[in-house]
């Protein structure tokens, strides 16, 4: 009879936990024209709702990172996927064969001085 109380108790307590969970905070960590240094997260994704363009990475979860500093563009641009990728099969597979638009981020380069001098004049 003892043992039906304790576990009754143990259900009790599990009941009144709290199920708040904290936010994940997941989204756009970048707006457009703003500039980036090198590494710098631009999208936090489950899910690929947004696709890396030029001179960005996609993480192994879905995070969108600059590879190199600049500005970043945000386009929205006619997919040319790989289908062979884990994450588009995921996340596009019944779309295979469709024409559809995604947001790409874009990180374009500052631009690189132009002040060359030749080696035989050092």
């Amino acid at each position: 009879m003892q043992q039906d109380l304790l576990a009754k108790k143990q259900v009790e307590v599990q009941k009144n936990t709290s199920t708040k969970v904290r936010p994940k905070h997941r989204g756009w960590k970048v707006q457009d024209g703003q500039p980036v240094e090198a590494g710098r997260i631009l999208v936090l994704q489950r899910n690929l709702r947004f696709h890396p363009g030029l001179n960005v990475g996609l993480g192994r979860n879905g995070t969108l990172f600059a590879i190199i500093p600049g500005q970043v563009s945000i386009t929205c641009e006619k997919v040319d996927l790989n289908w062979d990728h884990t994450w588009v099969q995921r996340c596009h597979g019944p779309r295979k064969g469709t024409e559809f638009f995604k947001k790409y981020f874009n990180v374009i380069p500052y631009p690189q001085h132009q002040n060359f001098k030749l080696i035989n004049q050092i």
